[in-house]
Order: C-alpha cells, then structure tokens, then sequence
C-alpha cells in the first residue's frame, strides 16, 4: 500500500515540475501549471491517479500553512484596521452576489427559490488559495486593493460555517435554529479564548522553549500550534483554514513571527503545488467537451456577476474606483470552499448531478484564468477610472478632501505613501524644516494623520490630475515609498512628464525592477532587498574596525550602477569603551564653566587647552544644543557644560587649569 502512494506521489510532483517548467518558460504562472497536471493526472483525466484521497489530504495541509503564513502577516492590530473592509464589505458583498446569483437562477434559469439561493451560495466565494499566493508572489499584500481583497476573504471564510448550517433549512431536512445559534455562540467564545492566549498563553510558550536554543523544538512547537489550532476550530464548527489563520495571528504578536515564517515558508509551498493539483483533479475533461457551451457560459455569468457584485461591496467601504475594480478582478472566480458546499447541497437535493458537473468545471476555469484577469486588472483599472463617469464618482467621494490641497507650496518634497519609509522621512523632513506633502491612498490613515497636524491628503498617486493639486510642477523632489509595483510605475512615468527638473525617488522591493524604473524616469531606485545586503556587510565590516572611509568605498563601488541611496548606511556607533583595543587608558569628563569663570568669552584657540594638558574638548552643550568637535574660534560662554577626553592624569591636569587664570594672562 505504502509503495502504491509513494508511486503516486512521485508521479504527482514529476509531471507537475516539467508543467511548470514549461509553463514557466512561456510565463505562465505556476497556478495554472498545477491546475493542468491536476486535469490530466485524476481519474477524469488519464487516470495516472485514481485514488485522490491521499493527494487532497497534504493539499489541505497545503491549505492550512498558507491560511498560517498569512496570520503571520496580520497582526490583530492589522485586522482591526481592516473590520470596515472584513465586516462591511465583507458582508455586503455575500449578500449582494446571493441576492443577484439567486434571481438570475430564480428567473432564468428556473430554478426553485431554495435552488437560487444555494447556487448563491456557491458562488458568492471566491479562492483565498489562489488569491492569497498571487499577492504573495507579486508581494501586494499591503497594497489598497490587497488588503481590501484579503479582508473581504476573510468575511467569505468567516461565512463558511453558517452557510452549511442553511444549507439543510433550505433544504427543509433540518437544521434547527438553536443549533446553528449554539455553533455561533461557540466559536465566539473560541475567538475571544485565542485573544488571550494571543495576550499572554502563546508568547510565554514560545519563549521557554526558544531559552532551550533547539531549533528542532521550535519549529514543532510552531507545527503543533498551527495544526492543532486549526483541528479545534474545526471541531467547533469552523474552518481548518479558519483556525490557522488566527494561529498565525496569535503568534505575529510575538517576537518569533520572523523565524516562524521562515521556518515554515518550505512547507507551505510544496503543499500548496499539491493543493492546485487536487483542484485540477476534480475537472471532468469528457464532460466538459460535451457541454462546453454551456460552462463557457456559466464561467462569463459568474465572473460579470461577481466582479459588479465586489465592485459596489468595495466602493462602499470608501475605497477609491481603482481600488475598488481591482478588488474585483481578483476576486472574480470561484472558491475552494465552495465544492464543500457543492458537495453538501448534492446531499441534500439542492443541485442534480448535471448542474453540480456544470458549476464544478466553470469553477475550476475561472480559477485557471484568475491570474490572466489579474495581469490585466491594472490597466483595465486605470482606463475605468479615467472614464468621465467614474471619475465624478471618484472626485465626489473625495471632495471634501480635494478642497483642502495646498495652494501655495514650491521647492516643496511630494512623498507618495506614508508607511514606515513614508512616515520617518516625513518625520526627518519636518524636524529639518523642509517643505512636504504626503499622498496616501488609504483614507482611514490620512483622517488620523490629519488629526496630528500631518501635510497628509487623499488621493491616487497615478491619476495626473492628482498629483497637479499637489503641485508636481513646483515641486523639487517627489519619494515613491508604496508596495503597488505597476502604481510605482506609473507615478514615476508621469511625474518625470509634467516635471522633467524633478528629482524622482523610488522605493521598491526587488533589485529586477531598478533598471525599468529608471528607464521610466526615476533619478534614484532603493531596492530593499539590496539596501539590506549593503546593511549587513557594513555592519559585519564595521565590527572589524575596518576605517570607515574603506567601508564607505566598498559601498559605493557596490553602488556604482545606479545603485545610491536616499541616504547613507547608518554605521553603529560606538562607545569608548568598546574600543578597547586602541582607547586604553582613555576615559571622559564634563566641567561646567560658572558664573565667575576665567575662560568666559575665550576661544578653544586661546585656551590651547591640548598643548597645556593633553586633553581634548570633544564637545559643548550649550543649553539644548550640542556642538560636536568645535571649531579653534568657538568660544565659551558661562554655563557651557565641556566634554573632555583623554587619560586621567590629563583630565585631572585640564580641571586644574580651567580653574585657574593661566590662560588668561596670554
């Protein structure tokens, strides 16, 4: 037996590498490779697998470590900043592709009202599988329409469980309304149990065993938490996907999140291949010759119906009309979860075999055709939203924003998006007293932002007519800090046209988009990941005492392809005393000059305080203010606090004669 599934198993990821492979080499992506091997390998396809039991158990592993890895992401912080989009969008969009699924059956289809609603059910889910892997693999996830389309599908997930419970009072077998409350009731107290292991249960876990320095122990500490997370949820009535996705979150709130997502990513891509495998196995190829009409044209209803649906859910959560029709694009297909519901309503009488065949291979072929709608969903998107109708609904939306945009600003610097880079330059620029405006795409944060006083306003980095409020033409720098690689594009394209003078600063996150970057106008690119490479050399040189000026050269002749930086590596400082090697000996000492000092009113060259003590005056504060290595020609005022360095006889001598009047007489 055990030889069989081996057999099967290597089968499996032989024939899935070279479909990959050769997709790959026709840049395809991998979703649809797997989803082909699954057709041609399951016993609707060649029959090279017959028993797919084995093979949809690892994919549901597959499942689960993708639902954990995206926990890890989402901190219970970042969950709460998404409850308009996970509760009101959410909500608003099951109901609306319900409804609308439910009528077009009612009417056109001819089917009974329980019928209709089942069916939209069905499809009112979309893949948090597939979607939740194309973001991760274009690294989307923080972008606008990322999170919109992450908090919606995790609502779809949320839904999975009452929506099996309606499936047997649809049905009229069952499914007594106390039951379906106590369910609820129970996972409510589940969730509310993880927000206190989240507080104090997990962290305290997790550091006693990290104290034992086994890794081995860690990383089946993290498994043990993440399955056995995910299998009590289910044995309340919740998803497994469910479970491992508030196992992740549990764990982000810890310090370990880092070292868990790096210890399990391994896992969660060989699974997931075998996920999308089992998917494909589920496609009936002889049936879908015969009535290929038929779900080519169930597939266009679905995908018009939810992307109208998703459109107006998002729109109504506030979102900007890109936004909004990207979340769409990517929402569009049918989800995983949806085949258990199939599978249930097949039970229960609610859909015949033939349409359950139909809904079954229009399902799967919107999910081979979702990463080609989200290719084009960019500059779909772009085109909608300029078109004169929706762009009204945009600018009204935001009307009460437009009106405060700055009138009068020049020489000015533009920062589009105010994350973590966004904000610290912002900070820097506003301490240095240097003009700024930030432009920020989500309005939750630009209201908070606005409240502290932040230059900070509303609006789309890639419309011209936006960043013409802000003023582009007059402006003397303009920093590209967001996570939207063809937004990030098509900023700087624009910029670099209407300001040809302009200084562009673009941040991303992979070095193979320096080179198109700059091609489209940027002066300078910041690749993260290369930044981080030139961070940790210098460091690592830098704990060798290698001189700083032969640290500096080596990163600049990394840097040399057009490859500078905003700013320049941050070498650690270091105390005196961990310079032992070459400051033995060497120790510090303050001296306050007071009211009836003799050196008041003298410069550092008239006391010539290192030729008479072998001190060294290394610095003056004077009042609030540092002045660092002084010039000879600074001179010293009465309450001026002196830091001296040097050895302590010399220190002891350069006390004696601050106290004295030698110098005074020269």
């Amino acid at each position: 037996m055990e030889s069989v599934f081996l057999k099967s198993l290597v089968l499996i990821l032989g024939i899935s590498a070279l479909v990959v492979f050769i997709l790959g080499r026709l840049k395809i992506p991998s979703i649809v490779g797997f989803l082909i091997a699954g057709m041609f390998l399951g016993p609707n396809g060649f029959e090279f697998i017959k028993n797919t039991h084995d093979v949809e158990v690892f994919a549901e592993i597959g499942v689960v470590l993708l639902m954990f890895t995206i926990g890890l992401e989402f901190s219970f912080k970042n969950l709460m900043l998404l409850r308009s989009v996970v509760f009101g969008g959410g909500s608003l969009q099951v109901t609306l592709t319900t409804a609308a699924v439910g009528l077009l059956s009612y009417l056109f289809f001819n089917r009974g009202m329980s019928e209709a609603v089942f069916n939209g059910f069905l499809v009112s889910l979309s893949s948090t599988a597939i979607v939740l892997k194309i973001l991760f693999d274009r690294a989307e996830v923080h972008t606008s329409y990322g999170r919109s389309s992450i908090g919606i599908l995790i609502f779809q997930d949320l839904c999975v469980v009452p929506l099996m419970f309606l499936i047997p009072v649809l049905s009229g077998k069952g499914g007594e309304a106390s039951e379906i409350t106590w369910t609820v009731l129970k996972a409510a107290l589940l969730v509310t149990a993880m927000l206190l292991a989240a507080r104090w249960a997990v962290p305290h876990i997790l550091h006693q065993v990290v104290r034992l320095r086994m890794r081995e122990l860690f990383v089946i500490t993290i498994i043990l938490l993440c399955l056995g997370t995910a299998l009590l949820t289910a044995r309340f009535g919740l998803s497994l996907a469910l479970g491992a996705f508030l196992a992740g979150m549990i764990i982000s709130e810890s310090e370990y999140a880092s070292q868990v997502m790096a210890d399990t990513l391994p896992f969660k891509e060989s699974f997931m291949g075998l996920f999308f495998i089992s998917i494909g196995m589920l496609l009936d190829l002889g049936f879908l010759r015969m009535r290929i009409a038929s779900v080519i044209g169930v597939v266009l209803i679905m995908l018009v119906t939810k992307i109208l649906m998703v459109l107006i859910s998002t729109l109504a959560t506030g979102q900007s009309v890109r936004t909004a029709i990207q979340t769409s694009f990517y929402l569009c297909q049918v989800g995983e979860f949806s085949f258990v519901l199939a599978v249930a309503g097949k039970t229960y009488g609610l859909i015949t075999e033939g349409s359950y065949q139909i809904f079954l291979s229009a399902s799967v072929l919107t999910m081979m055709i979702t990463p080609f709608i989200i290719d084009a969903s960019f500059p779909v998107s772009k085109w909608l939203a300029s078109t004169s109708l929706l762009e009204k609904l945009d600018r009204g939306r935001v009307m009460g924003e437009e009106g405060r945009y700055p009138d009068q600003i020049g020489n000015h610097v533009i920062i589009v998006g105010f994350g973590l880079n966004g904000s610290n330059l912002a900070k820097v620029l506003k301490e240095s007293g240097i003009p700024h405006v930030i432009l920020e795409f989500n309005s939750d944060i630009v209201r908070k932002m606005k409240k502290g006083g932040q230059p900070i306003y509303y609006g789309d980095g890639t419309s011209l007519d936006i960043l013409r409020k802000l003023r582009i033409k007059a402006a003397k720098v303009l920093v590209i800090a967001i996570s939207d690689a063809s937004a990030t594009r098509r900023i700087t394209q624009l910029a670099r046209k209407e300001n040809p003078d302009l200084y562009i600063i673009v941040r991303t996150r992979y070095l193979a988009e320096v080179d198109d970057l700059i091609k489209l106008g940027a002066n300078e690119v910041i690749p993260e990941e290369f930044e981080t490479s030139v961070e940790i050399f210098s460091r690592v040189l830098h704990h060798y005492h290698v001189p700083m000026n032969l640290i500096t050269e080596n990163i600049e002749n990394i840097r040399r392809n057009c490859y500078r930086v905003l700013r320049s590596v941050g070498l650690p400082k270091k105390l005196l005393t961990e310079r032992f090697e070459l400051l033995q000996g060497i120790e510090t000492e303050t001296y306050l000059l007071k009211q009836d000092s003799a050196a008041d009113g003298h410069t550092l060259k008239e006391l010539n305080l290192r030729t008479q003590t072998g001190a060294t005056i290394m610095a003056i504060q004077r009042n609030d203010k540092v002045y660092q290595n002084p010039a000879p020609d600074f001179a010293l005022k009465t309450g001026d606090i002196v830091l001296l360095i040097g050895k302590m006889k010399e220190l002891h001598r350069a006390v004696e004669y601050l106290e004295s009047e030698r110098f005074d007489k020269g």
